[in-house]
């Protein structure tokens, strides 16, 4: 065999294997309770001795109420993953509860590990998510109605009624991470640099700076 379809042997072998791993793991054990104070560095969270394993591990109460919104988009997210319950280690599933104001945006965002799941509790909202060639999917979703975002894609939810709405969020990661476009561009830390921002947004550096001090975080 030659030395070229050997590569490509093994190249197509990585890719189909890195396919099959683009997802949170498979657990190989009945649980993995997460161990938060575990000082091990891994792909998720180390497993709590089984000994110490509770009820109270895979339980969370904090979905159950509206969340209250204190921001300037008018919405907030509440998140029931592995962080808040540590017997989702290793099982790839989680959820979050959203709450708008009248008005209220959960602004263009990413989840890089997952697909999103929302089911409307109350109100209607607008959503959408854009696909990598540029198209708007979007569609007003009422209440007791489904809505997907792919994963990975920039999406968002505008309440543009006047009375607050809710909805549930499923995805299929334990911790499927959260980046916000305005915030990821424009308030990072160290910064991005303003002729980076002022050359894609096509924008002078006092519009840059404006938007910066608007998302830059609040000092306590």
């Amino acid at each position: 065999m030659s030395e070229f379809k050997i590569f490509t042997t093994y190249l197509l072998n990585f890719i189909a294997i890195s396919a099959v791993l683009a997802v949170d793991p498979d657990t190989l054990q009945d649980l993995c309770v997460a161990d938060a104070s575990s000082g091990v560095k891994l792909n998720g969270f180390a497993c709590k001795e089984s000994a110490n394993v509770t009820a109270e591990d895979f339980f969370f109460a904090g979905l159950a109420n509206p969340g209250k919104v204190n921001n300037s988009v008018g919405s907030l997210v509440t998140g029931a993953n592995v962080e808040k319950i540590p017997g989702l280690n290793t099982l790839g599933v989680s959820l979050a509860r959203i709450d708008y104001e009248a008005g209220g945006l959960n602004p263009p965002h990413t989840h890089p590990r997952a697909t999103e799941v929302i089911f409307v509790l109350e109100g209607e909202l607008d959503v959408g998510f854009i696909t990598t060639a540029n198209k708007l999917i979007s569609k007003t979703v009422k209440k007791g109605e489904i809505f997907v975002f792919p994963k990975a894609l920039v999406h968002f939810q505008k309440n543009n009624g006047d009375k607050v709405a809710s909805v549930i969020s499923a995805f299929n990661s334990q911790l499927p991470g959260t980046q916000s476009i305005a915030a990821t561009l424009f308030a990072a830390t160290p910064a991005v640099p303003n002729n980076v921002l002022t050359k894609a947004f096509q924008v002078g550096t006092k519009e840059v700076e404006k938007i910066k001090s608007r998302l830059a975080p609040k000092k306590t």
